[in-house]
């Protein structure tokens, strides 16, 4: 058993990830396990204990099987298409086309027009550029036009009354 504050950077098929843990996590290494310890009882220690061995799991779990996230563009007119690998394009309606450059380490694929899937190694990265693609025309609450994450459920307001 070894024990240190860090982690040797899991590798996979999907990628390698790096992380540096504070000195308030002990990492024991086990035969095939990995163990969270608090150093002391200290307040930032009681409340790092949960968070890093989540986003260790998330590492672990990232380059062995990947993440993903799929969207949906909901709207008449709505659709996406790829423009090469490096750039997406959307139409929501604006009077131009929206461009998002895809960054390095995340895969988007297109299943239909209105359908798209973000993929990758790193949870973080997959959550946070699917978020830039929602915030381009997020869903509005009267006819639930907008991007939307597939499972996603949109609570429609009722209208003006007469």
């Amino acid at each position: 058993m070894n024990a240190s504050p860090s982690l040797p950077p899991p590798q996979g098929p999907k990628g390698e990830l790096q992380m540096q843990f504070p000195e308030t996590m002990v990492i024991t290494e086990g035969d095939n396990e990995i163990t969270f310890a608090k150093a002391d009882e200290s307040r930032r220690a009681r409340e790092g204990h949960g968070l890093y061995r989540t986003l260790a799991n998330n590492m672990m779990v990232g380059v062995s099987t990947g993440f993903e996230k799929k969207l949906k563009l909901v709207g008449v007119g709505y659709k996406a298409a790829m423009e090469g690998s490096k750039a997406i394009n959307l139409s929501l309606g604006y009077a131009h086309p929206v461009i998002v450059e895809i960054p390095e380490g995340i895969q988007v694929k297109c299943d239909s027009n209105t359908e798209i899937t973000v993929s990758g190694y790193d949870k973080v990265e997959v959550g946070n550029f699917a978020a830039i693609l929602r915030s381009k025309r997020k869903p509005e609450p009267y006819k639930g036009k907008g991007v939307r994450y597939a499972d996603e459920v949109v609570i429609l307001k009722e209208g003006k009354r007469k």
